[in-house]
């Protein structure tokens, strides 16, 4: 064995035995997403503009620029990207508070009776 290869296998070992440390001495829970009040104001104001009469304005300018769009191709595909586009300014708010604050209701009562599948074999 070389001594660059000795000392690589040194440094890795000493990386391991540190990487190893730090994953026994974090704690198990997760603290991901349990803060962040501080950026809710952010989120409220986003929110207003987007539901608001700036994101009704943008909105609809969208839909015009769409349905534009639609006259000068030919096309009703350029009509629906700008109507649904416009729709989508508008919704993601909800849309994203729905799926973040998703739960799952009725997990106390979950059926632990096991099924067991075969093929017949």
């Amino acid at each position: 064995m070389t001594r660059s290869n000795k000392m690589n296998s040194t440094a890795m070992f000493a990386f391991a035995l540190m990487a190893s440390a730090v994953f026994v001495l974090t704690p198990d829970t997760a603290f991901a997403g349990t803060g962040g009040a501080s950026f809710e104001p952010v989120w409220n104001d986003l929110k207003e503009w987007m539901q608001g009469t700036l994101g009704r304005i943008i909105a609809a300018a969208i839909v015009v620029v769409g349905i534009i769009a639609g006259v000068a191709r030919q096309s009703l595909m350029a009509f629906a990207i700008g109507l649904f586009g416009g729709f989508g300014l508008y919704y993601t708010p909800d849309v994203l508070e729905n799926i973040v604050t998703a739960t799952i209701e009725h997990v106390g009562q979950v059926n632990t009776a096991v099924m067991v599948i075969s093929n017949g074999l």
